[in-house]
């Protein structure tokens, strides 16, 4: 029996968001890697551009690209913050 992929959410942030046009989407896929693989596709090559230097969570814990996700997990790409004053 073959198993299922669900659509995993995408959640982005700060420059990602900005680079993407959006602040979530959902895509179907069964890892971390295939979820930005896909958002990459869709958002182009800016947003590809940004995304190695964003951190990845799954769930609110760091993620690594080959942790598998189902419908129910929400992947979130954070860029570094910067900017401030002391």
């Amino acid at each position: 029996m073959a198993t299922l992929v669900g659509m995993a959410t995408l959640r982005l942030f700060a420059s990602v968001r900005e680079a993407a046009g959006t602040k979530s989407a959902s895509f179907r896929a069964d890892t971390v890697e295939a979820v930005i693989a896909a958002a990459t596709e869709q958002y182009g090559p800016v947003f590809a551009e940004l995304v190695p230097t964003c951190r990845i969570w799954v769930n609110g814990e760091p993620a690594l690209p080959t942790d598998a996700v189902s419908h129910e997990d929400e992947v979130a790409l954070l860029p570094p913050v910067s900017g401030g004053a002391l």
